[in-house]
């Protein structure tokens, strides 16, 4: 009788079926071409409960059929398998599906035979992964309670293992990519994405950094959130946060270690560079011991990827400055180098012009001298000879003239060098051109007059020019004693300002030898003697012209000079930028 007691009797469960609990449950597969055998086992098994999980259990009445369910249900912890259904071996043809093609390695197979004669126990435990081998006979309900929780507390060792080693490995790939990371809001960014997937749920979460490591967790900022905790992206200010959201931020800084609480957790983390963190993660489900592990492995890992963006974006800071010094330096050395090459190009003009005041000094300056002393020899034995006053005179004329040319020619000289050896600078200021043309004209009066000759002068007045007045005067002063110079006694010079636009003219006419062809195309050289001559024996440098033709090219505007021919006059033409006085 007892042995009788023992054998599972087949009950037909009619009742009402319990509603359907929202808990998680252990999935078990019954898979058998006998009815009976499904009602049995869910009767017997109707109270199960093993951690506080009931059982969901799954039918199937063929081994085609099993081969549907278990593909359907990849999380099935235990199968109940029949040996003989369609044929002789199905039950075993099938655990070789499960296995190889599906690749289940974690379900736990119970093989169930009513005739163990068809598939020795011994054979098929070598031959096939099953986990244990029942005679229906003997599966009693105690036996069947017992075989069945050691499948399920071996289904769910191998569940965490598996978890673990995915956690580790998803941990290893995630720990370099996170170290490629250069930005702390990508590398924040990074480590949502990767706790996801760690726990394998969709999850809300927030990272926030401290800097100063106060303990009021005011100042911080928000580098990275998800799910509903997006939109706190870049506060930074608790008073930005939710309520119930801002005391579990603050709380963690004050804590300083990890919190795990219903599908809530907490991770805190603290650089070597003295900074915090702080990662709030919402799931869907509560987290296993193995996530809680999982996870508190991978949060160890982050303070050095927190450190590296730390020190690479402090290393770009110095690498900018650097280049900046460098640049800085770079550039003071190529302005000191153009100053140089300034100084030397100068050099090299003063020394050419001092070869060329020298040949002027030799040719030019000889003539006047010889005649001082030709003279100076005459007066001498004039008045040895007690000649008459008048004769006398005569020659201290002759010494006054030569002495008047010399002087001249030096003045010359001397302002041409001025021009050449230094960088003048032109100091621009509001000029009445009208009034420094007039005062001009009026200085070289006395010049013309002792030719006999009339300059007139057009300039309406309140025209303004910016320029520098000095040099102005000098350019102006140049054409009009070259035009007295080159005017035949009793000749005209005319003396024209007008403006043009945003231009002032000024023009000077005389009634001279004019210019030929040649000398227009070398009229503006220094030392250059032209094909006429000056119409009193006056003396000439041949400075003149090119003085003022650098004093306008330092104005930015343009002198040029025209001549009908030779015997028909010229006219020196400068534009300079201006501004008429309203």
């Amino acid at each position: 009788m007892a042995e009788q007691d023992d054998v599972l009797h087949l009950i037909d469960d009619t009742g009402t079926a319990p509603e359907a609990s929202t808990a998680r449950k252990w999935k078990v597969a019954v898979i058998d071409d006998d009815p009976a055998v499904h009602e049995g086992t869910r009767f017997a098994l109707s109270d199960y409960c093993l951690h506080g999980q009931t059982l969901e259990i799954l039918s199937a009445y063929s081994a085609a059929e099993g081969r549907t369910l278990m593909a359907a249900h990849p999380d099935i912890a235990a199968v109940l398998l029949d040996v003989i259904m369609e044929t002789d071996a199905a039950g075993l043809d099938l655990v070789e599906y499960i296995r190889n093609e599906l690749g289940n390695e974690t379900v736990r197979i119970i093989l169930r035979t009513g005739q163990p004669g068809q598939a020795p126990e011994r054979r098929v435990i070598v031959q096939y992964d099953i986990n244990d081998y029942k005679a229906k006979t003997e599966l009693t309900a105690d036996k069947l309670f017992t075989s069945l929780t050691a499948a399920l507390r071996s289904y769910q060792q191998l569940e965490r293992m598996v978890q673990t080693r995915r956690g580790l490995e998803i941990i290893i790939d995630a720990a370099s990519t996170l170290y490629d990371f250069k930005s702390m809001q990508r590398l924040a960014e990074g480590v949502l994405t990767q706790l996801a997937s760690l726990l394998n749920v969709d999850c809300a979460g927030i990272l926030v950094l401290r800097d100063d490591g106060s303990s009021s967790g005011s100042d911080f900022s928000v580098l990275a959130g998800s799910g509903c905790y997006s939109r706190f992206i870049g506060t930074t200010s608790s008073k930005a946060l939710d309520p119930d959201l801002r005391h579990m931020v603050e709380a963690a800084f004050q804590r300083r270690k990890n919190e795990f609480s219903d599908h809530r957790s907490v991770l805190y983390l603290r650089t070597g560079s003295g900074r915090e963190v702080v990662v709030l993660l919402q799931a869907e489900r509560q987290l296993s011991e193995t996530d809680r592990a999982l996870v508190e492995i991978f949060g160890s890992r982050l303070s050095i990827a927190f450190d590296n963006v730390i020190l690479y974006q402090q290393l770009q800071e110095a690498n900018t400055q650097l280049e900046d010094r460098v640049a800085q330096r770079t550039r003071a050395l190529m302005q000191a180098n153009r100053r140089l090459s300034s100084q030397w190009l100068r050099l090299q003009r003063a020394n050419g012009f001092k070869n060329e005041i020298l040949g002027t000094v030799a040719h030019d300056l000889k003539n006047p001298l010889g005649v001082i002393l030709g003279r100076t020899e005459m007066l001498v034995e004039l008045i040895t000879a007690s000649a008459s006053k008048e004769s006398v005179t005569a020659q201290v004329e002759h010494i006054r003239d030569a002495t008047r040319r010399l002087t001249s020619m030096v003045d010359h000289l001397i302002s041409d060098a001025m021009a050449d050896a230094f960088d003048i600078s032109i100091r621009r200021e509001p000029v009445d051109i009208a009034g420094l043309v007039n005062e001009v004209a009026d200085a070289n009066q006395p010049l013309a007059a002792n030719k006999q000759q009339a300059i007139t002068v057009s300039a309406p007045p309140n025209f303004v020019t910016m320029c520098d007045a000095d040099r102005m005067r000098e350019a102006i002063d140049n054409l009009i004693s070259n035009a007295i110079k080159y005017s035949p006694i009793g000749g005209k010079i005319t003396v024209v300002v007008t403006h043009e636009g945003n231009n002032t003219i000024i023009r000077v006419a005389d009634e001279g030898a004019g210019l030929s062809p040649e000398d227009l195309g070398r009229l503006f050289g220094r030392f250059q003697r032209l094909s006429a001559k000056p119409t009193a024996g006056e003396s000439s440098t041949g400075l003149g012209l090119s003085i003022v033709k650098r004093i306008i090219d330092m104005h930015g505007g343009q002198v040029n000079a025209n001549s009908p021919g030779p015997g028909q006059g010229s006219t020196f033409t400068v534009i300079l930028p201006a501004t008429e006085m309203s």
